[in-house]
């Protein structure tokens, strides 16, 4: 059964390009992992600067494998100093999905 993860991130004042570089440095090698659907990154259209990702992995243990990756291991390093709150994980079920 499909992984389907949604976060959300919002910047300290000041830190919204840093926050923003490193979410992007994430997106072409989490693509890449073998067990990853879908990795994409939104920015809010209008209000303060915030970030969300919306994932899809195969299955739990492709999740895990990339919570385990070197790039997930520095990202998750590197993010908080960025961030004025902790990053908003949800992970989700599917209820009506298309595809």
């Amino acid at each position: 059964m499909t992984v389907v993860v949604f976060a959300s991130f919002y910047p300290k004042p000041g830190h919204e390009a840093d926050a923003e570089a490193e979410l992007r440095g994430m997106i072409a090698p989490t693509r890449d992992e073998p067990g990853n659907l879908r990795y994409d990154l939104y920015r809010i259209a209008e209000g303060p600067v915030n970030f969300h990702l919306f994932e899809v992995y195969t299955d739990q243990s492709a999740l895990e494998a990339h919570r385990a990756s070197a790039h997930y291991k520095a990202y998750r390093a590197k993010i908080p100093d960025y961030l004025a709150e902790p990053i908003g994980v949800k992970v989700l079920a599917n209820v009506d999905v298309i595809g």
